[in-house]
């Protein structure tokens, strides 16, 4: 259980796996109403980030003739235990930064 709040009145690492549980939607409302904590703000912008270079990829392999419905299953196991993880390291209360969106994310949550 986190000592700090989240500028909604919720543990960091509770409203942190909100914004991945919920994706897009729960992502957005953090965007949006966290105004104090940095934490929540990075999993915020990771989790948009993140599934917003998913669905792209998906997108993208339905182009691709005969390996894209084979890279589609696989990009759809990794998102899911990709997923889980960040579940997990988010409760964690942990800092877990991905490649490239993860970048993305913390230097945006800084702007902000």
């Amino acid at each position: 259980m986190s000592v700090y709040k989240s500028s909604t009145g919720l543990d960091e690492n509770i409203a942190a796996v909100l914004c991945y549980l919920f994706a897009f939607l729960g992502a957005l409302a953090f965007v949006m109403l966290e105004k104090k904590s940095r934490f929540v703000l990075f999993h915020a912008l990771q989790s948009i980030f993140l599934f917003v270079a998913l669905m792209i990829g998906h997108v993208l392999a339905g182009f691709i003739p005969l390996l894209g419905p084979l890279l589609a299953s696989l990009l759809t196991l990794a998102s899911l235990a990709l997923w889980i993880i960040l579940l997990i390291r988010a409760g964690q209360g942990k800092w877990l930064k991905l490649p490239w969106v993860g970048d993305l994310a913390l230097h945006q949550a800084r702007q902000l």
